[in-house]
């Protein structure tokens, strides 16, 4: 028999290459030809529509969503995760090899044409049972986005560091304007004039803060490119911007991502006349539904985003003379919730403002301690147990090291957007206690950024970074836990034997890793 497949894993990196190789010997052992297309990091090469067209089945290996998978309607379709494809290559060669034979030609066309519209929700396991797969496709659209999103956080969050390492915190102050030690800095409103106004560090950080920006826009632009493909590229990133400049944070994304792709994905099932099926792509789809999205973003989630911020700063104000122990637990709790969203920027902004007398403020060191935590908890935590973390989240924590020692919460996105009902609560726990045991030490700071960089202006720093190694290891620990509830001793024995595989393959080296 003749089949084409597809590998894709979150990175585009190892895992993408070692399912396309274990496909290509498992089909070579069962006399068969087989040629696969790996949409990686890289880019792909298109499988070519003449062997497409001669093909018997089908075969997709992956955990996002395959790109131009209408290329492949009328096929008899075999789908499964690029670790089953690792793991268990002959049992998916064996299930493409019954699907050719069973599947008659006319049943095929209708099944995956209809699919393209709505990509049916049931994939198989290892042990080639159909099970739902609701869930399954929720997270893979999460993931898919997610893995478009990972480039900028760590470019982004990198150069950031590099700008506090060399011009100290006060280089956000430079660029973006503001006080710093009783000293007012305009800002840079001329970007030309950039480099003369904030040096080389004030560079760095405004590169870095651009490609920041983009975190929540590209989140949302591939959330919905995951439901829709193309046609929810533009409302998805458009709701994003959207979001961000309502304050909704990295939620309000995900929020616009799944809105954006529910909106095209009903477009498209509309009978339209001939004559506007042609502009349908470029014209239609795009304006009604950037049309929705933007006003509901807009309208409906920025009010009450807006209007809790306000109360938030309220009611942290009434309890500043209240507890410090409780009012820290609070700050460092809001801290980790969405990671530089709209509570994140209500906790950050009310210590800033502690600051405003020019004394050392412990509201301030409890926050930024706080939001050290997530990230370098989540770097931890994948240390400590890899078999549990996809390799796309390992490679994260590695960067979420950095991300976290410089005070960018938002390192810590790519897992909560992937799994948040495991990591927000456990990087909360981490986040709360830090907080409570900063201000119980009665540590302070006289910066409001540069996390461990600018540890030379914290007062009582020994037991300031006491707090903070607490809060990482309760965060490792709960997340930990939480990631092993749930799990099935098979599912927890395949991603060992992935992890396994991932630091042994010669594929890694046709990678380029």
């Amino acid at each position: 028999m003749r089949f084409v497949a597809v590998t894709s894993c979150p990175t585009g990196i190892a895992h993408t290459y070692m399912a396309a190789e274990a496909l290509e010997q498992a089909a070579r052992a069962a006399g068969h030809e087989i040629e696969v297309e790996t949409q990686g990091a890289a880019g792909s090469d298109p499988i070519d529509s003449s062997v497409i067209a001669a093909a018997d089945a089908v075969i997709f290996a992956a955990d996002v969503e395959v790109r131009d998978r209408e290329r492949f309607a009328g096929k008899p379709l075999v789908s499964a995760s690029v670790k089953r494809a690792v793991n268990d290559a002959p049992g998916m060669i064996v299930d493409a090899e019954r699907a050719a034979l069973s599947q008659p030609a006319h049943a095929a066309v209708l099944a995956e044409a209809a699919s393209v519209v709505n990509p049916p929700s049931v994939s198989r396991s290892t042990s080639g049972s159909a099970v739902a797969g609701a869930g399954g496709k929720l997270r893979q659209w999460l993931m898919t986005g997610v893995s478009y999103m990972i480039p900028f956080v760590a470019a982004g969050g990198i150069l950031i560091a590099l700008a506090f390492m060399i011009g100290g915190a006060v280089v956000a102050t430079k660029v973006n304007g503001g006080t710093f030690h009783g000293h007012t800095y305009p800002g840079v409103t001329d970007v030309s004039k950039l480099l003369e106004q904030s040096g080389y560090a004030g560079v760095l950080f405004k590169i870095g803060a651009t490609a920041f920006s983009m975190l929540v826009p590209i989140l949302a632009g591939y959330i919905a490119f995951a439901i829709a493909d193309r046609p929810g590229l533009v409302p998805g990133v458009v709701g994003g911007l959207l979001a961000s400049a309502v304050g909704a944070g990295f939620l309000g994304g995900l929020v616009a991502g799944l809105l954006a792709g529910g909106v095209v994905s009903v477009i498209k099932r509309q009978n339209v006349p001939k004559a506007f099926r042609g502009v349908m792509p470029v014209v239609i789809i795009p304006l009604v539904s950037t049309l929705i999205v933007g006003v509901i973003m807009l309208v409906v989630v920025g009010k009450p985003v807006a209007s809790a911020q306000t109360h938030l700063t309220s009611w942290l104000s009434s309890l500043s003379g209240t507890s410090a122990v409780l009012l820290g637990l609070l700050l460092g709790a809001m801290m980790a919730f969405d990671m530089g969203g709209p509570v994140n920027k209500v906790a950050y902004t009310f210590a800033v403002g502690t600051l405003a007398s020019g004394q050392p403020s412990s509201a301030m060191a409890a926050v930024m301690a706080a939001g050290m935590v997530p990230p370098l908890g989540l770097a931890l935590a994948t240390v400590l147990r890899p078999k549990l973390w996809t390799h796309a989240e390992r490679e994260a924590g590695e960067a979420a090291w950095l991300l976290g020692a410089s005070f960018i919460t938002e390192g810590a996105i790519p897992f909560a957007a992937a799994d948040p009902l495991r990591v927000i609560p456990s990087i909360m726990a981490g986040s709360a206690a830090t907080g409570a045991l900063s201000m119980a030490f009665d540590a302070t700071s006289r910066a409001p950024h540069g996390g461990i960089w600018v540890v030379g202006l914290i007062g009582k720093p020994v037991l300031y970074l006491l707090a903070i190694a607490i809060g990482v290891g309760i965060s490792a620990c709960c997340l930990l836990v939480a990631k092993s509830l749930g799990r099935s001793k098979v599912a927890v024995e395949q991603i060992d034997s992935t992890a396994s595989a991932s630091s042994s393959s010669p594929s890694l080296v046709k990678a380029g890793v």
